[in-house]
This record gives structure tokens, sequence and C-alpha cells, in this order.
């Protein structure tokens, strides 16, 4: 494949990719990794902007957190997502990259409220930002943070970090037949009812043109192989 040629990109990352192995907390060799891994995308000249979830902090109506009413769920998830690019950004900085963090929810003492002008400025700077907080209000995913974030700042492209090289007909883990797309429209995704991004972030994407990349995580150096087209993905446009 061909160097995809993205001058900005906004990369998803799930909560748990964070957390290692288990999943939880926060797995400081993941971090240091990753750092090192966006510090080399970089370098290539690509403007970055990430949005984390906050899955190894708290899974929001999971079995553990079914009981509880969704709007205190997905608040506790929000603040999940604000320890979590504090991680990343510190890390970030270890390597000597310049990155901010700019929250929907408030927090003056600890990050920046987000500002898509301010951050449009930073990333021209060559610095990293990490939108934080959600969308700022209940009943919206990680995954609809990222799309609408991507689109606050012409981000050319939504980096979907996954677990698998892209998406398949089916699950791969549970059905060995299930085969892979290079490429699926939204549209496709929608009736197929596939799992890539939630209902919402698939139909923002839609209307607002934005191609979605599904790619492995999981791989070392795999953030990088992509931006040079050298890593297996799908497409969604």
């Amino acid at each position: 494949m061909s160097n995809l040629n993205y001058k900005r990109v906004l990369l998803k990352i799930s909560g748990e990719a964070l957390g290692g192995k288990k999943g939880v907390g926060l797995d400081t060799e993941i971090l240091k990794s990753l750092a090192k891994e966006l510090k080399l995308v970089l370098d290539k000249g690509v403007q970055l902007a990430l949005v984390c979830g906050a899955g190894n902090f708290f899974r929001g109506l999971s079995d553990k957190g079914g009981k509880m009413n969704r709007v205190s769920a997905d608040y506790i998830g929000m603040l999940g997502t604000v320890m979590n690019a504090l991680a990343v950004a510190d890390f970030l900085k270890q390597e000597g990259i310049d990155a901010t963090v700019q929250s929907a929810v408030e927090m003056p003492r600890i990050c920046d409220r987000i500002q898509p002008l301010k951050a449009d400025k930073l990333l021209n700077k060559g610095e990293i930002v990490i939108f934080a907080g959600g969308t700022g209000n209940p009943f919206f995913s990680t995954d609809s943070t990222a799309a609408l974030r991507a689109a606050e700042i012409g981000a050319e492209v939504v980096l979907k970090a996954t677990k698998v090289d892209g998406v398949y007909s089916s699950d791969p883990v549970k059905d060995p037949t299930a085969t892979r797309f290079d490429t699926i429209t939204y549209k496709e995704v929608l009736e197929k009812k596939l799992k890539v991004m939630d209902l919402t972030a698939i139909t923002f994407c839609s209307e607002n043109k934005l191609p979605i990349i599904v790619f492995d995580m999981t791989v070392s150096g795999n953030i990088l192989k992509l931006i040079n087209g050298e890593a297996t993905f799908t497409k969604v446009i």
C-alpha cells in the first residue's frame, strides 16, 4: 500500500489499551511505547490529536456499573478520560513532545477547556493535543467524541485503534470464517450492524465525509506503519 499522505489525523485509543494485558489501570510500559511511537509519527510531519477512552478505569453501564444512574456513570467515565489524557501527556513530555490536554469538563487547575481554534494553532506548531472529558454531555461515547473533535480541528481521518487489523464480516475471534474488508461504506457498516464505532459516530462521520481507518494497535509500531501505508487496515468511507 502507498503512503497515506495524511497531514492531520485524530487517533482514538481505548482505555483498555492503556491498561496493557489486564486492561485496567495504567501500564507504564504501554505508555512509554506509545509516546515513542507517536514521536516517530510527528517526525514524519503528521499533525496528531488524540482521544482516549476510559474503560481501564470505568466501563459505565457494563455489568459492574449496570445499576448506576446513566448520567452519573457517564460523568465518571468522562473523568476517567481526563486521567488517561494526563498520563499520556506526561509520557509524551518525557519524550520531549509538547502535549496539551483540553477537556470538555472544565478543570482550570488541571487542564485547558476545549478550544478548537487554539487546538488548531497548537497542532500547526507541532504539539499533540489530547481531547478529554468526552463531549461534556452524558449519553455520548468517546467514539462520538473522536468524530466530533476530528471535525472541529479539520482532521482528514479518524484512526480507530483496536485489537484486530480491520473490520470483519463477523467477530474474527469467534468465527474463523470471518473475512476482512479492505474498504467498506458507512451505509454497509450500519446495514450489517458491524461494530466499528457506535451509531452516532458512524452517522456523524458519514454526514461530514470523515473517513475512519480501523487498525490493530497491539502490533508494535503499527501506528507508524499505518501512516506509511504498510499496515493492514480497513477504511470506512
